[in-house]
């Protein structure tokens, strides 16, 4: 194969496979995991690489400072290491590990418009990615559990104790280790995707060995999760809405405004609780949708996936590594208090002391009670 003319004096050579298309930049190790079918999309225009780039640096910074921030203030303020918060440093180092991994390398791939790393770092990038990704995914659902069961159960349900956090933890990485090593040892394989400057599962081979892993992948990593937040935050809308209800009906009894010390009308415990689980449910699904609907396109060849298209969708599913902190680490009423003392530059708008954010909601409340019995 001839020597691709444009290759930069310090970097990898590659030898182009001479036909025109993206595939031309592919280095000769790599050519055997490279699929027939992006061979008839031209080069991308190298504008597309360099967005690319800045949209990949931008979500990486966000996500280290963001979940680097998280994980400082849950480690090392008191009140913040209960059993539970465990679960949302979990979650903050599993998106913060995906973007240490993913942006650098990523990033310059995207600068040599190609996968340089070779095919031992193809499966490492996507194993790392996936163990990371789906330690996220079910961080949350653990999360949307441990709020079901302690404002929907209540005093029914089993507290939370550091036990039960380490062990669904340990459930959590031994559910992405399961996922993740799969392809290595032969159950479907990692391969470059898109622009072939990200590497992932192997969507487009049509031997059952990959559509099946694809499959079983696809409902226990995305399906599952997604059922079980769903259930979790309907009741706990319902329980909510169902408590606010009864509170209104007793203190119109009462002739009297409300039987909340301090009550904030616009921002009820309804009204918080009902934006928190809009926000996750959405943001769940605005990362990780597209990149599951081009696992399916691929999965039941669909012709319409390119180069383009398949790579933004790979790079926006890193997204939720940046949104992440913000809904279970801000939305905390104690995380503010100790973040406006610890880091005052990061805290916009008001900031309720602890006395008044354990009155806000009946949540609050039943957790505390939870932890005490711990």
């Amino acid at each position: 194969m001839e020597s691709y003319g444009g290759a930069p004096v310090i970097g990898p050579h590659f030898s182009a496979l001479a036909n025109g298309s993206v595939t031309d930049k592919v280095t000769p190790d790599m050519a055997h995991l490279i699929h027939p079918y992006w061979n008839q999309f031209p080069a991308m225009d190298p504008m597309w690489n360099k967005i690319l780039t800045t949209y990949m640096i931008m979500i990486g910074c966000i996500s280290w400072c963001g979940n680097g921030v998280v994980i400082y203030i849950f480690s090392t303020t008191k009140s913040l290491r209960t059993p539970a918060n465990l679960l949302v440093i979990n979650l903050a180092l599993s998106d913060f590990g995906m973007m240490v991994v993913n942006t650098p390398m990523m990033g310059i791939n995207l600068y040599f418009q190609t996968w340089i790393w070779g095919p031992g770092g193809c499966d490492a990038y996507a194993a790392l990615g996936s163990a990371f990704g789906c330690s996220s995914i079910w961080s949350m659902c653990m999360i949307s559990l441990d709020r079901y069961n302690v404002i929907v159960l209540g005093m029914a349900g089993r507290p939370m104790t550091i036990k039960l956090a380490l062990m669904k933890i340990a459930f959590i990485w031994a559910m992405g280790s399961v996922w993740t090593l799969s392809p290595i040892f032969g159950w479907s394989r990692y391969v470059p995707e898109g622009n072939l400057t990200s590497c992932g599962i192997d969507y487009l081979e049509r031997n059952w060995n990959y559509r099946s892993y694809l499959i079983f992948y696809t409902i226990f990593v995305y399906y599952i999760p997604l059922f079980l937040i769903c259930y979790s935050y309907w009741f706990i809308i319902a329980a909510v809405s169902a408590h606010e209800k009864a509170m209104r009906e007793q203190a119109k009894k009462m002739n009297v405004k409300s039987l909340r010390s301090s009550e904030d009308a616009d921002k009820s415990a309804e009204g918080k609780l009902a934006k928190v689980a809009l926000v996750t449910i959405t943001l769940w699904f605005v990362a990780w949708t597209p990149y599951t609907i081009i696992n399916m396109a691929g999965l039941f060849k669909f012709e319409g996936l390119t180069p383009l298209n398949t790579i933004w969708g790979a790079c926006f599913a890193k997204s939720a590594a940046c949104y992440n902190p913000i809904v279970y680490g801000i939305s905390h009423p104690k995380y503010r208090v100790a973040l406006k003392e610890k880091c005052p530059c990061c805290v916009f708008g008001k900031v309720d002391d602890g006395k008044a954010a354990a009155s806000d909601s009946t949540s609050q409340a039943t957790t505390n009670e939870a932890e005490s019995k711990a």
